[in-house]
């Protein structure tokens, strides 16, 4: 059974949940159309106990290339903080929910995109796949929790690096690096994914709720404190002069000129 609303479609496979993202055409960057689909599928599936797994992956050749910045014209903070926590609603719900998601990242995973599947409790990457932070190429800040999982996931030195220089991370080295528990051939990445998610899916849903609970808190600082730091940051960033140049240069299709701002 599917079902698709507007950019985001949702398919219940027995007890395991895929959340696609489905507009191909921007590489599955997270529009509006996009957050709305997450912010009403996710908690819905999290609060959903016939829900043992959940599955996020994309339509076509991308994963998610990131923000939709055809859709970031209002810079102002207060706006720009009242978008972010609107997403936050269900980003929380993704991160401290006690549903366990897998990512199964089928290409480019850029910016926010990046940033989704670092939200997830497993990574698996189809081998064509690549992970970039996208963030300095606009002048923004890493958001979606960015800052916070990837140098839980791969220590503070390495997530400094490509949050700094924006490097691309091909498949292979995501996998050496911990970003993705593994690569497989792309035509048989949802198999591998729906493997795993079933497995989890037939285990003891209240002892590995419970498991993830004291993973996340094991972490520390909380999670919704880092946010909301977050979210300020990202609001100064968003209303510079840098991050218009990087807007204007992406729509331009050009490499922007930070150094004379």
């Amino acid at each position: 059974m599917e079902n698709a609303v507007d950019a985001v479609v949702i398919e219940r496979r027995g007890a395991v949940a895929v959340i696609r993202l489905n507009q191909p055409e921007t590489m599955n960057a997270i529009s509006p159309e996009v957050k709305a689909g997450l912010g009403a599928g996710v908690p819905a599936l999290v609060d959903d106990p016939a829900v043992r797994c959940i599955v996020i992956t994309g339509t076509g050749n991308a994963f998610c290339a990131g923000g939709d910045l055809r859709n970031m014209k209002d810079r102002r903070a207060p706006q720009v903080m009242e978008r972010m926590h609107r997403t936050y609603a269900w980003v929380e719900r993704l991160v401290n929910g006690r549903t366990p998601v897998v990512a199964a990242v089928n290409g480019a995973a850029a910016g926010a995109g990046f940033s989704l599947a670092m939200l997830c409790d497993l990574v698996l990457a189809a081998d064509t796949a690549s992970f970039r932070a996208g963030f300095p190429n606009i002048g923004a800040a890493p958001d979606l929790g960015l800052a916070y999982t990837l140098p839980r996931v791969i220590g503070v030195q390495r997530a400094r690096e490509l949050l700094l220089t924006n490097r691309r991370v091909a498949a292979d080295e995501a996998v050496a690096l911990g970003i993705a528990l593994r690569a497989v051939p792309a035509a048989s990445l949802m198999d591998e994914a729906m493997a795993l998610a079933t497995t989890i899916a037939t285990g003891p849903s209240l002892s590995l709720g419970l498991t993830k609970m004291l993973l996340n808190e094991a972490l520390g600082p909380t999670f919704p404190a880092f946010l909301e730091k977050e979210a300020m940051a990202q609001a100064v960033a968003f209303g510079g002069d840098q991050f218009a140049e990087g807007v204007r240069a992406f729509l331009e299709k050009r490499k922007p000129d930070f150094t004379a701002i």
